[in-house]
């Protein structure tokens, strides 16, 4: 995979953010859900959707520390198969919300993650939260490493949540040649709306990648979420943007003249690189 910053893509593709309100420990309703909104995005031309943070199970972090076994997944979970059905059938990659646990079910084994199906519905490894929240480090261990997804010639870097507050994460995707930052989130009314509106555009802007957020609507794990999952430009313009309180898909065409033009007009990523000794990261590179 080039993982050249000055590089790219080609041709236009189309994603799509999905948000809904998880039903509080039913994972196979959520499931469900996830299959018929990714549908959804398919009818609308999208050829990868984004799903909230821990959307399968919800995010409630007692009951998924109190029965990891029921509420987390392990790799090549068989309860994944609609998900992976839908995807090979409308050829969609999806990015799905779930807590994750290893194969001994331990809590301490326990991650916040993105799972990730191609679309040839088959698991790609998946994407585990860097940055924990403080009420979060009690039950979750963090994810050690990046993962950028290419698709199309777009190369695409995800996050979860609160990952997204620290200006370092998307710029080191950004450094690792990333065009767009896809981010699974749970925001909520109090402060969330207001975080994320500062925090997205900026990271669109200060690295000129289009950026993605997929937010829960409703209540889940105590929290009253606000919705309103976007879609930004490279510039920080929202191009895309759902309602506070309904479920919805939306969609935006990511645009390889859009990308070059700003990232000609606006230089700061290249003007960081061009300073030299540019980090590089632990990177996970994967085709879709």
């Amino acid at each position: 995979m080039d993982n050249n910053p000055a590089s790219s893509p080609q041709v236009s593709l189309c994603i799509a953010a999905a948000q809904a309100q998880a039903v509080c420990g039913d994972v196979t309703a959520n499931i469900a859900r996830t299959v018929e909104l990714t549908g959804l995005a398919a009818d609308r031309g999208a050829k990868l959707v984004v799903f909230p943070e821990k959307f399968l199970s919800g995010y409630e972090p007692a009951l998924i520390a109190g029965e990891p076994a029921r509420y987390a997944f392990e790799e090549s979970d068989a309860r994944l198969d609609p998900i992976r059905e839908v995807c090979r059938a409308r050829g969609i990659a999806a990015i799905v919300g779930a807590a994750t646990r290893g194969a001994d079910g331990l809590q301490t084994g326990l991650h916040i993650s993105s799972l990730i199906f191609d679309r040839r519905g088959e698991d790609v490894a998946p994407y585990r939260k860097q940055y924990l929240y403080r009420s979060e480090a009690d039950i979750y261990r963090p994810g050690t490493r990046g993962c950028i997804l290419e698709l199309d010639g777009w190369r695409l870097a995800l996050g979860v949540c609160y990952d997204s507050g620290f200006p370092e994460h998307a710029r080191l995707a950004a450094l690792n040649g990333a065009h767009a930052y896809l981010v699974s989130g749970l925001f909520s009314v109090k402060s969330g709306f207001h975080q994320s509106r500062i925090w997205f555009p900026a990271r669109a802007f200060d690295n000129t990648l289009y950026v993605l957020l997929s937010n829960h609507v409703g209540t889940t794990g105590g929290w009253d979420t606000c919705g309103a999952s976007a879609i930004w430009s490279p510039y920080g313009d929202a191009i895309a943007q759902a309602s506070r309180d309904r479920q919805e898909v939306i969609t935006a065409l990511l645009d390889p003249a859009a990308l070059a033009d700003v990232r000609e007009r606006e230089t700061a990523l290249a003007d960081f690189i061009a300073r030299g000794d540019v980090p590089v990261g632990n990177y996970a590179r994967l085709r879709l």
